[in-house]
């Protein structure tokens, strides 16, 4: 089964992305790590019982390894990135990485190891670094034994109540996951105009991030 997990927030820079998230939300998202493996850097932010926010760019100090995740490093992606910061991809944990890779329909990439800090994980990346289904579909994850890392981030009063997922492909994405992941949060329609729209309990009140 794949487990609700994570939100992530592309920017150019940390600087644009955390006031962005700012403006969006109302609250200031911690400094999280560096991926030397990937050339990014992160802030983080619980929103939710195992479940985070992470807001990314690449790490202009940082020689990456392989092209970028979250297609960081695709010139479309980061002309999109220069008007604002954006919602770029949701992603849902698994407990087999490589055997969810090949058993989940529409899943996509290869199961790459990264590290921030002490931590390290397996999370799916296609070889070129591209959102499969322009993140519309979860990038899988696959966290080590223990306590969940949302556990250790800071909790500023925000949960996750809804996310909505616009694809052209939709309904093939609702039925690839209909078999293997379910969340009532959690909606995938199918629409001409590709948009990931989240819902956030604040302690403003609900705000929304897209």
């Amino acid at each position: 089964m794949l487990i609700f997990d994570h939100l992530t927030i592309a920017a150019l820079t940390l600087e644009q992305g955390v006031a962005h998230i700012e403006r969006a939300l109302g609250v200031v998202i911690p400094a999280g790590g560096a991926h030397p493996v990937m050339g990014t850097h992160n802030h983080l932010m619980r929103i939710g019982e195992g479940a985070f926010l992470e807001l990314i760019a690449p790490d202009p100090a940082a020689t990456p390894q392989r092209p970028r995740w979250f297609g960081l490093d695709d010139p479309a992606m980061r002309e999109s990135l220069q008007n604002s910061p954006r919602l770029v991809n949701w992603v849902a944990r698994v407990s087999d990485l490589k055997h969810a890779l090949g058993a989940v329909d529409c899943a996509r990439g290869e199961a790459v190891r990264v590290t921030r800090g002490e931590l390290s994980w397996l999370i799916s990346v296609p070889s070129d670094g591209s959102l499969p289904f322009d993140g519309a579909f979860p990038t899988l994850i696959e966290w080590p034994p223990g306590p969940h890392p949302s556990s250790r981030m800071a909790d500023l009063g925000c949960r996750l109540r809804s996310l909505s997922i616009v694809h052209p492909q939709g309904a093939r994405l609702a039925q690839a996951l209909a078999p293997v992941f379910s969340d009532a949060r959690v909606t995938i329609s199918t629409g001409a105009a590709i948009q990931i729209r989240a819902t956030i309990d604040t302690p403003g009140g609900p705000r929304e991030l897209d």
